[in-house]
């Protein structure tokens, strides 16, 4: 129930950021997107994922559309001609392409998926033996999922860097 409950917050999330023109309220729908996209991602295990999705998606993201948009203007203009209609085809297209892709995959939380019957049993018996770490948490993220957890910091600290070059304050040409 809980799943059907997020799904449809983050369609009406969604339509919401996409459909309102002014685009600091579509800043706050996406960063909302985001958060609920965060708990999507705790109900479905992903502690980590989920954490990132947080402070990047909804968090320095936010931050980083708010600066730019105190450097624009805050209105959008109307989309003339065929532009909505090829942002449509082109978002129904990525959806059918996403929808198709997974077709084949196990049901959520199969006791028989390759990843229960192939992948966690590896980790629990080898993982102490193939990366000498303790702790299998630690040798997962750090040893297994080493260049993921990479990713993932690069992304986090990427962002952070980029928000304080946008937030910074330039030096006027009188204070020298």
């Amino acid at each position: 129930m809980i799943d059907l409950f997020l799904l449809l917050l983050l369609a009406l999330t969604a339509l919401a950021a996409v459909h309102v023109r002014d685009l600091l309220a579509s800043g706050i729908m996406l960063s909302a997107y985001s958060l609920l996209m965060a708990l999507v991602w705790v109900n479905l295990n992903a502690v980590d994922v989920a954490f990132t999705e947080a402070s990047v998606g909804a968090g320095i993201t936010t931050v980083l559309l708010i600066a730019a948009l105190s450097r624009t203007r805050r209105r959008e203009e109307a989309p003339r001609g065929y532009g909505r209609l090829l942002a449509a085809l082109i978002v129904v297209l990525t959806g059918a392409v996403l929808v198709y892709g997974t077709v084949d995959m196990p049901a959520y939380g199969d006791p028989h998926a390759p990843a229960y019957t192939h992948v966690v049993p590896r980790y629990i018996e080898k993982s102490d033996e193939e990366t000498g770490v303790i702790n299998m948490v630690t040798a997962l993220l750090a040893s297994y999922r080493g260049y993921d957890t990479l990713g993932e910091t690069t992304v986090i600290f990427t962002a952070g860097a980029s928000l304080v070059l946008l937030l910074r304050r330039k030096k006027k040409e009188d204070d020298e």
